[in-house]
């Protein structure tokens, strides 16, 4: 089952216009360690010494390229033809994600630059394209292995080592074209009040100074039944509606929610008329869905729910970071449900749109968790603030995601358990996200050493289940009051900070390898079938079995590069039947 506008490849599905163009495939490609190139004048006329297969990095094979060490500058080109009849539309060039320094140049004029490995960005390049001809579209990205940029598990030394692997520069997803009108609906907030059965839509509307009339209709609908229909004058660039959904296309309950039993998502079809002409129409949809805390428990829908969550960092062999194609998403999830888990924790990623569209149509809840800094420093908190909250924007009317991951295990915050200055930081994290999206849970630093936070989240690598319930089983008063380390290292709390009731989750455990001289995981490696599923059974149980514990994390879902500790193989074979796994986690 999809959503109505479902449009395979399509790399915003929840914002779909018909007209558009996917950029991807052959682009001339360049290397320019010496920064010679903007001096040179690249961009009025570039000429590739390779090509490379976008949205692949060089550093793939995907790419056709493959190079692995580390060019901190390098350029694209590509020649795009625009059709005539698009003369008198704006036209809009979109990237998904380049990794960090974008500059873009049109026909040789610059038409827009952007910071951010993991943030989507668009520009409007009309003015610079020639109509009904071929235009030189030119990129510059610029990358550095620098610890005060956001990076999460790229490595920033020559070679792989620990838990990081080979780096990601420049485009490595979708870059694509958009014909759009001078009026048009830029963005919509969605957000679901299922208490009181309603949605309220926050519009983004560009063109309204134009001196038309402008009008804005938003259609509800529920597998293919009419649900709502709404419509308001559009008077400034930002305005909000709200939408009673009480209907009887909900069914017999007047209601429809989603959750990962039942998916449910509405579709809805938004209309903008100029002098009731249609000016734009725009595809998403919405689910209607809580997530709440109370009582040291989370609820989704307001009923508790226990999280088997599984911990996925999202790295394919031959293309990194970048999925491979759409049915290798679908595969992954598919793979995860298998085995039981209702979740996943996107490690160290901001995931491809798509990824979160298919857990959205297939049931399952996400954890988004920003890519790390290494260093604290000005300019590391300045980068990651502008980024981060670029990103919650993105992301926010997925249903699946249930929780904002900004930090993990005091990455880039390093002194966190007694600095002042890094405790105010990821304060001020926690409620500049609460001011885009009060409703999701928050975990301000997950592994430990918590400031403020909505979940207590613990890592903890202990090697079988006896070890853990010695550890956990009576000692909650002690580890959530500092009064000894959650895993005979880090202590749950900052200074200064205490335990305030918050729901408790095991969010990272186990990472069992099996024998090998390739790689490492986490303790001593099994060498058996056998040995794995009495070790990872033995584990799982324990977690539940812990009252005061409401949910888990395993660690992980398939190998990445010298990280061998997956359930899967790095091209995605199980190691055991995905059954076995399945019947731990639900017994």
């Amino acid at each position: 089952m999809t959503t109505k506008a479902y449009t395979k490849d399509y790399p915003r599905p929840q914002f779909v216009r018909d007209h558009w163009l996917n950029l991807n495939g052959e682009w001339s490609f360049r290397f320019d360690d010496d920064n010679a190139g903007e001096r040179e004048k690249w961009q009025e006329k570039f000429a590739g010494t390779h090509t490379i297969t976008v949205p692949y990095t060089y550093e793939t094979k995907a790419s056709g390229i493959g190079i692995e060490a580390f060019h901190p500058q390098v350029w694209y080109g590509k020649s795009v033809h625009i059709p005539k009849e698009a003369e008198g539309k704006r036209v809009i060039l979109h990237f998904q994600a380049v990794d960090y320094i974008a500059k873009v140049w049109v026909n040789g004029a610059m038409a827009g630059r952007h910071q951010g490995g993991y943030a989507a960005f668009s520009f409007d390049i009309t003015p610079y394209l020639v109509f009904g001809a071929d235009n030189e579209i030119t990129v510059k990205a610029e990358d550095s292995d620098n610890c005060t940029q956001p990076r999460g598990k790229q490595r920033w030394i020559k070679d792989n080592f620990e838990c990081f692997y080979v780096q990601t520069t420049g485009i490595w997803q979708t870059v694509w074209l958009e014909y759009v009108e001078e009026q048009r609906l830029d963005a919509v907030k969605m957000t679901p009040d299922i208490d009181r059965q309603a949605v309220r839509f926050d519009y983004e509307v560009t063109g309204v100074d134009a001196g038309k009339e402008l009008r804005l209709e938003a259609i509800v609908t529920l597998k293919e039944k009419p649900v709502k229909r709404v419509s308001l004058a559009v008077d400034r660039p930002c305005l909000t509606v709200e939408v009673d959904l009480i209907h009887e296309a909900n069914g017999p309950w007047k209601k429809c929610l989603w959750s990962p039993q039942r998916p449910n998502l509405y579709d809805v079809e938004f209309v903008l008329y100029a002098d009731d002409r249609v000016v734009d129409r725009v595809f998403s949809y919405f689910g209607m869905r809580k997530i709440s805390i109370e009582n040291g428990k989370v609820l989704l829908n307001n009923t508790p729910i226990y999280q088997r969550l599984i911990l996925d960092q999202g790295y394919w062999t031959e293309s990194h970071l970048t999925p491979p194609s759409e049915e290798a998403i679908i595969e992954d999830i598919d793979n995860m449900l298998a085995m039981g888990y209702n979740g996943v924790r996107k490690h160290m990623k901001i995931e491809d749109a798509r990824f979160l569209y298919w857990c959205d149509v297939k049931g399952l809840l996400v954890w988004s968790e920003m890519a790390a800094t290494f260093e604290f420093h000005d300019r590391a908190v300045e980068a990651f603030t502008q980024e981060w909250l670029e990103i919650v924007r993105q992301q926010y009317n997925h249903p699946s995601i249930i929780a904002w991951v900004p930090f993990n295990e005091s990455w880039g915050v390093p002194t966190i358990l007694r600095d002042r200055r890094q405790q105010k930081f990821t304060e001020g994290i926690y409620h500049l996200t609460k001011s885009i999206d009060p409703y999701r849970p928050v975990i301000t630093n997950d592994g430990w050493e918590h400031t403020v936070s909505d979940i207590v989240t613990l890592h903890d690598y202990v090697e079988t289940g006896d070890g853990f319930l010695k550890r956990y089983a009576n000692n909650k008063d002690a580890i959530v009051n500092n009064e000894t380390t959650c895993n005979q290292w880090k202590y749950a709390m900052a200074e200064g900070y205490g335990y305030q009731g918050q729901p408790i989750i095991i969010s990272e455990f186990g990472g069992i390898a099996f024998q090998s001289d390739q790689g490492w995981g986490y303790g001593r490696q099994v060498s058996s079938e056998e040995e794995f599923v009495k070790r990872f059974g033995g584990l799982t149980q324990a977690i539940k079995s812990v009252d005061y514990i409401c949910g888990y994390c395993y660690t992980q879902l398939a190998d990445v590069q010298q990280e061998i500790n997956g359930l899967l193989t790095e091209d995605r074979k199980p190691k055991i039947p995905l059954a076995k796994v399945k019947e731990i986690n639900l017994s």
